[in-house]
């Protein structure tokens, strides 16, 4: 018997999915599978996330970024512009609320609108100090040197017979 685990590793953005295995596999039964997306992965720290939202504008979507959590939300417009009857409803226009969960480290950048696709750029941003560094090997250490050790602590001693 085979499990089909897709739908845990969905809502992950840039890093270790199985952190918050159960935390997703609960977002994931509740069946929200509206709007669609895609996650691609742009650059060696870049992400792209891209939704079809058609039917919603720019003042409809709500981002909101929290707790490494980016929260997507779409409110109904103020309803038809003009007095036209819809016969037929095959575009879905209801509100929603996506939650991905993202990485330490991780920024969105941007968001775009265009053609009925949201589409979201998020960077992976290490800080500095979090960076791996390469510590260079230094040539033989000169015995005229002092060396810092429990007898002297990196001080050089004055010879008393010197004076």
């Amino acid at each position: 018997m085979t499990y089909e685990l897709t739908p845990l590793f969905r809502n992950a953005i840039g890093f270790d999915r199985r952190a918050r295995l159960v935390e997703t596999a609960a977002q994931s039964a509740g069946g929200a599978a509206y709007p669609p997306y895609n996650i691609e992965k742009a650059g060696d720290d870049s992400y792209v996330l891209t939704m079809a939202v058609a039917g919603f504008g720019p003042d409809d979507i709500e981002l909101t970024v929290q707790d490494n959590t980016l929260v997507v939300t779409g409110r109904v417009g103020g309803g038809e512009q003009d007095n036209r009857q819809v016969l037929y409803r095959g575009i879905a226009a209801r509100a929603f609320e996506r939650r991905f969960a993202l990485a330490d480290h991780i920024q969105v950048e941007r968001a775009d609108l265009a053609n009925g696709l949201l589409q979201i750029g998020v960077t992976r941003v290490v800080p500095e100090a979090l960076k791996p560094r390469r510590i260079a090997i230094g040539g033989t250490v000169s015995s005229a040197a002092p060396v810092a050790g429990p007898a002297n602590d990196g001080v050089a001693v004055a010879d008393d017979k010197a004076a």
